[in-house]
């Protein structure tokens, strides 16, 4: 089973994709973004999850990095 939530790896201007369940949320810069999309997709305790790899998949980068490739 994979993770419900994937980060996605960096865009060439920055930022990283979010995807919930196959839908997208938005392009997170930072930390505070992703977590603010998940808390609008109700997981109010998303700063707890952000490393857990049940819940979040971290693709094609490092976790917590935003900088443009």
């Amino acid at each position: 089973m994979s993770a419900p939530i994937v980060v996605h790896g960096l865009s060439a201007t920055g930022g990283r994709r979010a995807t919930i369940n196959g839908q997208i949320v938005g392009l997170a810069r930072d930390d505070r973004d992703l977590v603010e999309f998940l808390r609008r997709a109700g997981l109010d305790d998303a700063w707890d999850i952000l490393d857990d790899p049940h819940w979040i998949e971290w693709r094609g980068g490092r976790a917590h990095r935003y900088e443009a490739a």
